[in-house]
């Protein structure tokens, strides 16, 4: 049977690999994850040409993807450096690969309130959230009336099958999301703070209409056969430890992630979780809303990837290798150690479980040669015991 390899000592399909991985069984290497949007070096490097500035395609991006990764979230062209509004008013700021607000609609927890009424009626409205679709597939320019089951399905089944062709066997880690992240984010940290202790009425309709609008849309696209894993980004955390409190997290959070996850699950796909930072503290109610698995795991805020295999083993961890002060300010030789070290010390190699990628993604700072190095240790490790019967 052939198969796309990375190496030429690769044993198993991608695919194969990634669901070894995901059910805990023994692999022939440590899978790969990347985000590779963002680093024209890397690009560069692999594509054999000179990029200046941020003058790559996404083309580019997925031969990049197709040469040195198993599983990749999706990619994304560079933004270039205009600034847009969203169909709320909300002025952002494009930097090429980054993007941040420059100005909301609104300027207290009243305007807060009412942004977050009028969109909550939206969803009602529409089945769709326009202007705030973040998940790769939803169409959200058509979301001015109500959209069916087909149009969903058929939208993200033309999305994933295009985007296949261009990255080859390299699995799809898409996106699926409850609404929670998006409203702190929109609102900012201070302004969603007064609004949720003055408005939690507000907040709890807006999470049960955003969660059964993304619940739906679970039940219209889920296939295995695109994909075996999503992933639920919902940033919660900083360095130090959870952003919020129970009082936040339990009314708002985790019952929707639960509900979620659980939506995922009734089609056999497996759900790994993102936040940044030091979400550890709240790992046992994570993992009592059902998730398989975390990414994003920076050792610098207390997520040490061998650490917490080995505490959690019947969950799958992603993202261990630090992004910032190993990716892009040490050496390949460290590198190279690092991944090494948690090949040996997770034992993926027998048992699946882990999966290789930085903390941070391939972001513009990290050096092209420690991005290599990361990828070519994955081949030092080999299970020599090793076979797909």
């Amino acid at each position: 049977m052939s198969f796309e390899k990375i190496f030429p000592e690769d044993q198993i399909s991608k695919r194969e690999r990634i669901e070894r991985t995901l059910n805990h069984r023994p692999i022939d290497r440590a899978a790969i994850l990347e985000q590779l949007s963002y680093n024209p070096d890397v690009i560069s490097a692999f594509r054999a040409k000179p990029v200046e500035g941020f003058n790559y395609s996404l083309d580019d991006i997925c031969e990049v993807i197709r040469k040195t990764t198993d599983l990749i979230m999706p990619p994304v062209a560079p933004k270039g450096t205009g600034r847009f509004a969203n169909i709320d008013g909300f002025v952002f700021q494009n930097d090429n690969w980054n993007s941040w607000h420059i100005s909301r609609p609104f300027n207290d927890e009243t305007g807060a309130k009412d942004w977050l009424q009028k969109r909550t009626e939206r969803i009602k409205t529409v089945k769709c959230d326009p202007g705030y679709a973040m998940v790769p597939g939803i169409d959200s320019s058509r979301c001015t009336t109500e959209i069916s089951t087909d149009m969903l399905r058929q939208w993200y089944r033309d999305y994933m099958l295009s985007l296949q062709q261009k990255i080859g066997d390299t699995v799809i880690l898409n996106y699926s999301q409850t609404g929670f992240c998006s409203v702190f984010d929109s609102m900012g940290i201070e302004i969603f703070t007064y609004f949720y202790i003055n408005y939690p009425e507000i907040m709890q309709g807006f999470m049960e209409v955003s969660t059964e609008m993304e619940i739906r849309r679970v039940h219209a696209i889920a296939d295995p056969e695109l994909s075996p894993v999503i992933l639920i980004p919902e940033d919660f955390s900083h360095k130090g430890g959870p952003i919020f409190g129970p009082d936040v997290l339990e009314p708002f959070h985790f019952p929707y992630l639960k509900r979620l996850t659980e939506a995922w699950h009734e089609h056999g796909i497996k759900v790994l979780y993102h936040s940044d930072g030091n979400y550890k503290p709240a790992l046992p109610q994570l993992m009592d809303c059902g998730v398989d698995g975390f990414y994003c795991l920076e050792i610098n805020s207390g997520m040490d990837v061998v650490k917490l295999k080995k505490q959690y083993p019947a969950h799958v961890w992603a993202g261990g290798v630090d992004g910032v002060e190993l990716m892009e300010r040490g050496t390949p030789e460290m590198v190279t150690a690092e991944v090494i070290r948690h090949i040996i010390e997770t034992e993926v190699l027998n048992t699946g479980g882990m999966i290789v990628a930085s903390s941070s993604e391939i972001n513009p700072p990290v050096k092209t040669e420690n991005f290599i190095a990361m990828v070519n240790a994955c081949n030092k490790m080999r299970n020599p015991h090793f076979s797909n019967g």
